[in-house]
């Protein structure tokens, strides 16, 4: 058996898991782990960032956009704590990530060395995997444990490693184990609960399906469903795509990053069949409709609100058993109205897009971006009110794919879910979507993106203020304090980092700087680009709540909310009216 260093066995394993990338900033504490991905830099492509947060960060989008696990790593002390916004954010999405932690050479280890510290609590919420190894041989079996064990439980796991043992040599030549990711058993539907939905769906007159990311390998099938039992269909926001999202029977999410017409049509069913998610927002809904909750994972089942019927299956499995059942439903009235809420609201968005008498609007620079995004664009979302905008206009409709941060929320993953998604697919075309407070937190990063020649197109919508949280203040009666942003030449900051820099402030420059990104694209262009578009302070429309049904919330509410958000009643009627008009 041959000796190598253990820290180029550690790379080793790594190919061995087709992995081929990873982020990381190298350190005397982790230098001789470093060296070892210098030994299989052919197989394994070391991306340096300027922030351990960025590639802990960029992992999690790896995992998301691929379903491979992500990897990267810090040094002790300072690097270590650094990946952990990253790690946070895989954990809460449920993605498998590797972090490859330095430590302190184990003979001044326990006597206060600089930097020196007992990591393995830092990380013992985040990682339901983490160990520190004791000796060299160890190394490529504990990683290769890690990696097992991420898969298995599509989350985190931590290996810190005394950077002295990553440079000692070890006898290694692979394992015989293969390499295989965690399979989950498919979990089918019991014939009785196919039988109780049956039922259900028969008595309701106006039943929605609701799905969530559990149904994403599965959306010939929320199609088909949709369509044989005239199913308006709702979906988790991290989920959008799921169906595609031009199909007339798709209504979007609901919640602050939905729609009208997704809110106003779950309010007024009487049955949701809710496939693939644990949406938390579900408890909102009214207590009497009947809800009907699918799920692969016991432990979710009636977790967020109590179920009057549940089924233990997966999201594929259980829509290609209703499709099977020997009845369908003719396209209702109930559908017919819904149909053209979401017409309206989607009429409505293009009418904002068109005006800029008074500046820039986000519509107008999102409808841009779907007018010039490939069929198979990836996109990355940062966290605020341009995830609002993004969620509502992105096309998501034919092989595009999104990351976002779902359930932790930082601000600053857009840029990162750039990196990731171009060096994940390089062939395609990329695009980052991110406020201006947030692409602040994270914009020198710009120069990894230009380092290594991946032209993502970044996209900053600037309104110098925390939007979201601006949109929170008003509602709380508060001062708007502490939220305004000083501004900047996002362009030549990007072009000072050597990207390429455009700017728009209005829909005539918003149409050159996509022609301009057009041109560079067929060129060849092979650096970043950075469009600085200054849109005018608007707080989006809150579809969190929408009072437009007078009989219920009376005139005042309704003529304010209308008011406040640009909402006539002749573009965007209540839903009661088109329920009246189509006599559901």
């Amino acid at each position: 058996m041959s000796k190598i260093k253990a820290g180029q066995a550690l790379a080793k394993v790594l190919v061995d898991w087709n992995i081929d990338h990873l982020y990381g900033i190298t350190a005397d504490s982790i230098n001789n782990t470093v060296d070892g991905f210098y030994q299989e830099r052919e197989h394994l492509k070391y991306i340096q960032v300027r922030h351990e947060e960025i590639g802990a960060l960029a992992a999690a989008a790896d995992a998301k956009l691929t379903g491979t696990i992500g990897v990267s790593f810090g040094s002790a002390g300072p690097g270590a704590v650094h990946l952990l916004n990253g790690l946070y954010d895989a954990k809460m999405d449920h993605v498998p990530v590797l972090a490859i932690v330095g430590q302190s050479a184990t003979a001044i280890m326990n006597t206060n060395f600089f930097q020196e510290m007992n990591q393995d609590p830092i990380f013992a919420d985040v990682a339901e995997f983490h160990k520190q190894v004791t000796n060299a041989e160890q190394i490529p079996y504990v990683i290769d444990e890690a990696i097992r064990s991420a898969y298995a439980t599509h989350s985190v796991s931590v290996v810190i490693i005394p950077d002295d043992l990553s440079g000692q040599e070890i006898e290694f030549s692979g394992f015989k184990t293969a390499p295989i990711k965690a399979i989950k058993q498919a979990i089918a539907p019991k014939a009785e609960d196919l039988q109780a939905v049956e039922q259900a769906l028969k008595s309701a007159k106006h039943p929605i399906l609701w799905v969530g990311k559990g149904a994403f390998n599965a959306r010939q099938e929320v199609v088909a469903v949709a369509e044989k039992f005239s199913l308006p269909v709702l979906s988790t926001a991290p989920a959008t795509g799921v169906m595609p999202t031009d199909h007339p029977n798709f209504m979007g999410s609901r919640g602050r990053l939905g729609t009208k017409p997704a809110f106003e049509v779950s309010q007024a069913a009487d049955l949701v069949l809710f496939v693939g998610t644990n949406f938390p927002f579900a408890r909102y809904l009214p207590a009497d409709i009947k809800f009907v909750q699918v799920n692969n994972n016991l432990a979710d089942l009636g977790k967020q609100r109590d179920a009057d019927l549940t089924v233990l299956s997966d999201a594929k499995l259980f829509l290609q058993a209703l499709l099977q059942l020997d009845y369908s439903v003719a396209p209702t009235p109930f559908l017919k109205a819904a149909q053209a809420d979401k017409r309206n609201w989607d009429k409505w968005l293009h009418s904002l897009a068109q005006d800029d008498h008074a500046g820039l609007r986000a519509e107008s620079v999102m409808e841009a971006i779907k007018e010039n995004a490939a069929a198979d664009a990836v996109f990355g979302l940062d966290v605020g009110n341009n995830t609002e905008w993004a969620i509502r206009q992105l096309p998501l409709n034919q092989q595009q794919r999104f990351s976002m941060s779902a359930w932790y929320g930082t601000m600053g993953f857009g840029l990162p879910a750039g990196l990731a998604g171009k060096l994940s697919f390089p062939d395609k075309q990329n695009w980052t979507i991110s406020g201006d407070g947030g692409f602040a937190m994270v914009m020198p990063d710009l120069l990894t993106e230009v380092k290594y020649q991946l032209p993502v197109i970044n996209v900053v919508l600037e309104n110098q203020v925390l939007g979201f949280i601006q949109h929170e203040k008003l509602l709380a009666n508060q001062a708007p304090y502490g939220i305004d942003l000083q501004g900047a030449d996002w362009a030549k900051a990007a072009e000072g980092l050597g990207a390429i820099g455009l700017r728009a402030t209005n829909l005539a420059e918003l149409k050159a700087a996509m022609q301009k990104i057009n041109q560079l694209q067929a060129a060849g262009n092979r650096l970043p680009i950075v469009l600085d578009a200054k849109i005018k302070n608007v707080d989006p429309i809150d579809t969190s709540f929408v009072p437009v049904e007078r009989a219920v919330f009376g005139d005042q509410m309704v003529d304010q909310y209308r008011q406040q958000y640009d909402v006539a009643e002749d573009q965007q009627p209540a839903f009661s009216q088109l329920l009246a008009k189509f006599n559901a």
